[in-house]
């Protein structure tokens, strides 16, 4: 893999960490989104990553778009635009393994919805999320926020910009943990720990019922998870649970 100019990675027992690294409030530009992209692209086909921690870098998580690089309206320019922002977005959305973000301070417009695509969110104390677009203009992250929010507290925060502390999300249940910001990234690893210790297939399996049964019937995503086990059942690491709990030890998944 390339370096990058925007982030960083480091990688050890399975989990992954990005570092959104573009100083100073990590604003995302066109080359952020393209090493973004890259990078989880990579790490969902990685077979030494099993779970990703997305976090920035400084006291910010990310302050959202870089304005100095606004479309312009020339024919075409905002279309393009709005597909490279999709495409930062989507493949957290799509990455085949969880992500967790580890928000350290403000995650803001743009950077509020990356967060808000990751599958799990652990706040600091002094994390935030806040949606600043009626304030410049703009009503961009509905639908984003939506999946999150309850419908009141969804509208309040985008009619008002105002900002979402992680105590309040904690309360809000948008978010899963909020500690003290020199336990975040520990908080969020042990989190990965575990996850990177639960069979890997069956953990992408999850993920993908995850993605699949969104906005579906309880019967038609109940009926595709268990095609999810079915298909699941004959694989090399059911095989491997199943020994380990006849032989009392850990199991050792290696797919």
């Amino acid at each position: 893999m390339s370096s990058f100019e925007t982030l960083t990675l480091d990688v050890a027992d399975f989990v992954a960490t990005v570092t959104i690294d573009r100083a100073p409030v990590n604003a995302q530009n066109n080359r952020f989104r393209e090493e973004l992209t890259e990078v989880i692209d990579a790490l969902g086909d990685r077979t030494d990553v099993r779970v990703i921690v997305l976090t920035g870098a400084g006291k910010a998580f990310s302050a959202g778009a870089d304005l100095s690089e606004r479309p312009t309206q020339d024919p075409g320019h905002y279309t393009a635009h709005n597909r490279r922002v999709r495409a930062s977005f989507d493949c957290l959305l799509e990455c085949p393994k969880p992500i967790i973000a580890a928000v350290n301070g403000a995650a803001i417009g743009a950077g509020c919805v990356t967060a808000l695509c990751c599958d799990i969110l652990v706040l600091s104390e002094k994390g935030f999320l806040q949606m600043t677009e009626v304030m410049v203009g703009l009503a961009g992250g509905v639908a984003h926020v939506r999946r999150h929010f309850g419908e009141s507290d969804a509208r309040m925060m985008i009619y008002t910009a105002r900002r979402v502390y992680g105590p309040d999300l904690l309360r809000m249940n948008v978010a899963s943990a909020c500690v003290a910001p020199e336990e975040l990234l520990a908080t969020a690893r042990g989190i990965a720990a575990d996850i990177a210790r639960a069979s890997p297939s069956a953990v992408r399996a999850a993920k993908r019922s995850f993605q699949m049964t969104e906005g579906v019937s309880v019967y038609e995503g109940y009926r595709f998870e268990q095609g999810q086990t079915k298909a699941l059942s004959t694989s090399e690491d059911t095989a491997e649970a199943m020994a380990a709990f006849r032989e009392k030890r850990a199991p050792v998944f290696r797919s």
